[in-house]
């Protein structure tokens, strides 16, 4: 599942990857009404390709709600284990295949940068304090034990999406990641990390901005002193070095 907003220059080179590596793989691109038409290449792309998707959404945008509605399409349409990833080659999709082979051992399985095999490499130095100063914020106030929490590149098995509540998720931008971590961690679900390499965007600007960096800053305290419903039960988290796995939308 790939939400995007603006990736015309990277979402044919994304798709033909993803192919590439997972070639029995359904794609579901979920476009924020781009405009720059992500949207419309990734119909000419859908009109020769069955197996890609699209979600255009016009109103109630944002990288959460996005992210939301992409599930549930996933979700409705018989996918056993999910996938989320960027659309801005950022993400390898060389490492699908070890995550959707993972995955039939685990609820969630996590790309880490900062496990032992894990690299996050070529980004400016100021990039990489930000993620390093987040995951310190994140990991002490929703004491997580997961080494890179703000990672966008997970699987999720079936029963977690559809048990954790995504209509009632609340973050809209990107701190959805973290709430759908806090929730699976909070019903004890099995998380796996799995080392990746980072790479910075091949083409385009990052959507990442200071606004949505405070906004995030905010839900991990909304998180941290909200009162879930949720089972607490103690969370099954282990690292280890292995290699990317197998398919599931």
């Amino acid at each position: 599942m790939l939400p995007t907003y603006n990736e015309r220059e990277n979402i044919g080179a994304v798709i033909d990857e993803i192919t590439k590596f997972s070639p029995d793989s359904e794609i579901v691109v979920v476009d924020d009404d781009s405009p720059d038409r992500t949207w419309e290449l990734v119909e000419e792309i859908r009109q020769k390709n069955s197996r890609v998707h699209l979600l255009r959404r016009t109103a109630d945008r944002g990288r959460g709600r996005a992210g939301v509605a992409g599930f549930v399409y996933a979700l409705e349409h018989g996918a056993d284990a999910i996938i989320e990833m960027d659309a801005d080659l950022s993400h390898d999709p060389a490492y699908i295949p070890s995550f959707l082979s993972t995955i039939q051992d685990y609820d969630v399985v996590s790309g880490s940068r900062f496990v032992q095999g894990g690299q996050d490499a070529k980004r400016d130095w100021y990039r990489r304090l930000i993620t390093f100063l987040a995951n310190k914020y994140i990991r002490l106030f929703l004491r997580f034990k997961l080494t890179d929490c703000s990672s966008g590149y997970r699987c999720y098995r079936r029963e977690v999406l559809e048990n954790i509540g995504l209509d009632n998720l609340i973050a809209t931008g990107p701190a959805i990641v973290q709430e759908i971590l806090f929730r699976a961690c909070r019903m004890g679900y099995r998380i796996l990390e799995i080392p990746i390499i980072f790479r910075n965007r091949r083409l385009g600007r990052t959507k990442l901005t200071y606004r949505h960096l405070i906004k995030g800053f905010l839900m991990v305290l909304k998180l941290r002193f909200s009162k879930s419903t949720a089972q607490n039960k103690k969370p099954q988290i282990l690292s280890s070095p292995l290699e990317f796995v197998r398919k599931g939308s």
